[in-house]
């Protein structure tokens, strides 16, 4: 049986499931959670630039509406995610604003993109839940035209992201069967710097360049308890216990973030890697 199969299943799996409709329910406070990171992406390209852009693992959408809102006609901005509900959301969301946003469900991995029509690749947090992130770049680099630039945001390393993990931690004795973090696809796949750029090297980008960018990221204090309850794996794991336990583990889980109120927000430091790279003159990977 084919493991990258089986993995790429359990991806369309989780985001069209609960973690899916997760992220739509809380789209407004991610939206704003998330927010600072979109200059690295948006501002990037030249205002009024005629290009097709294609943002990569675009959830709802927010950073393809940015960029459509800067692109001149016909420039094109198209978001792909693997997720039914999150593009549902984007559309409806593209709509509502007048933006002139494009959506496609679908894996970037493996679908059939024409060859040589995008000048540029972006992804805010999309790029690290690939069952195969070499195919998955190598088919992004078939395509990209000659010369077209690719820029992500993906998270560095679970020890240098401790806002990310405090809720596991501290719901870990209160939930037996809280799975562990595995390797391979999820939040933290790119932490390694060095297996990135082998990946970018094998999937036929060149110029690969990874920079460490720390953001601040905040919410209101309101917005904590409902973002540890729905999101991450310690969420999801709470929608199967009984209530006396979702009470205990909600409180202890809680308790655990205090160090990360100052007033009425709640501020973390997100550590991430800004990856750029061209795509090269020279035939895509096959």
């Amino acid at each position: 049986m084919d493991a990258g199969s089986d993995v790429g299943r359990e991806q369309a799996a989780l985001w069209n499931g609960a973690a899916g409709h997760a992220w739509v329910d809380g789209q407004d406070m991610l939206d704003r959670l998330y927010q600072p990171f979109e200059p690295f992406l948006v501002e990037t390209l030249a205002g009024g630039r005629r290009a097709h852009v294609l943002d990569v693992g675009c959830g709802t959408g927010a950073i393809t509406r940015g960029i459509a809102r800067r692109l001149a006609s016909p420039g094109r901005a198209v978001g792909v995610d693997i997720s039914e509900p999150m593009i549902a959301a984007a559309r409806a969301l593209a709509d509502r604003e007048g933006v002139p946003a494009h959506f496609i469900v679908a894996d970037a991995q493996v679908h059939a993109f024409e060859p040589a029509s995008v000048d540029a690749i972006v992804s805010r947090f999309g790029v690290m839940f690939f069952a195969d992130p070499v195919a998955a770049f190598a088919n992004l680099r078939r395509a990209a035209s000659a010369g077209a630039t690719l820029r992500c945001i993906a998270w560095r390393s679970a020890a240098e992201n401790g806002f990310m993990t405090t809720a596991e931690r501290a719901a870990a004795p209160l939930l037996p069967d809280l799975p562990p973090r595995k390797p391979g696809p999820g939040q933290f796949a790119f932490a390694d710097a060095g297996r990135v750029r082998t990946i970018l090297d094998a999937g036929g980008w060149t110029d690969i360049d990874l920079q460490p960018i720390d953001v601040v990221c905040r919410m209101p204090v309101g917005e904590l308890e409902p973002y540890l309850t729905r999101l991450g794996p310690v969420g999801m794991a709470l929608s199967g216990v009984d209530e006396a336990t979702r009470a205990r583990v909600i409180a202890a889980v809680r308790a655990a973030f205090d160090s990360f109120v100052e007033g009425p927000e709640v501020r973390f430091t997100a550590a991430c890697w800004l990856v750029s790279a061209r795509a090269g003159s020279g035939p895509p990977a096959a």
